[in-house]
């Protein structure tokens, strides 16, 4: 019986057939990648994602008919079932693009002038679920953004229930999570391995019904549990 994993299934959309092509070559050649399809506009990302069962979709942000955030919201927003991984990527490194896919539910912003193996590792971390955005980001976000992050009105009940739902250590690590902090970095901070990180990070998901860490900083803001202003 292999235990060999099976190759994570990408779908490639962008609206610049040069930009597609280079994506297919670059991610054909992964020993852990199979490229299922590409698509030019956002209607033809939502049609082949839902027809194809990509595990990730890389998404550009301007395209015609439907633009990737709409595009995104369908396949992965909070109305969507069995959603895929969408890693955002996009020559508009403008703030509200990545506050806007991440709300769409994106799980990952990534520059089109990143390196090939940016993207490639981008893909592979998308996949697993794991960190989503470098820390830098995180926290660029978070410092733009956290006033739209943690609405004024959110009810205190919203954050005794996450309160109640966790562990103190599991609070501890969703705090530092939402800081921008990357699992080896949390368990430097806490003295525990990143393997343990990995395994709080996964109960934290689980306990709070949340798909991935983009959600889990979100969260972690709109309750109030943590500020821009430290």
């Amino acid at each position: 019986m292999s235990d060999v994993s099976p190759p994570i299934r990408v779908l490639v959309c962008d609206d610049q057939a040069l930009v597609r092509t280079g994506y297919v070559t670059i991610f054909s050649a992964q020993p852990d990648m199979e490229v299922v399809g590409e698509a030019e506009n956002g209607h033809e990302a939502v049609e082949a994602a839902r027809r194809l069962r990509p595990d990730v979709v890389v998404m550009d942000i301007r395209m015609p008919l439907l633009d990737g955030i709409q595009a995104t919201r369908q396949l992965a927003g909070p109305d969507a079932e069995a959603p895929p991984r969408v890693l955002v990527v996009t020559t508009f490194n403008v703030d509200a693009y990545v506050y806007d896919a991440l709300r769409a539910g994106a799980s990952g912003f990534l520059l089109k002038d990143a390196p090939p193996a940016e993207l490639v590792n981008g893909i592979r971390t998308v996949a697993q679920g794991e960190a989503l955005l470098a820390p830098a980001v995180t926290r660029h976000l978070i410092g733009h953004f956290a006033e739209h992050l943690r609405p004024a009105d959110t009810s205190r009940t919203a954050r005794e229930d996450v309160v109640r739902a966790l562990t103190p250590r599991e609070l501890e690590v969703l705090r530092q999570i939402a800081e921008g902090l990357s699992n080896a970095e949390i368990a430097a901070e806490l003295f525990i391995t990143p393997e343990t990180v990995k395994t709080y990070v996964s109960r934290i998901l689980a306990k709070l019904g949340l798909r991935d860490r983009v959600q889990a900083v979100v969260l972690a803001y709109r309750v109030g549990l943590v500020s821009s202003t430290g």
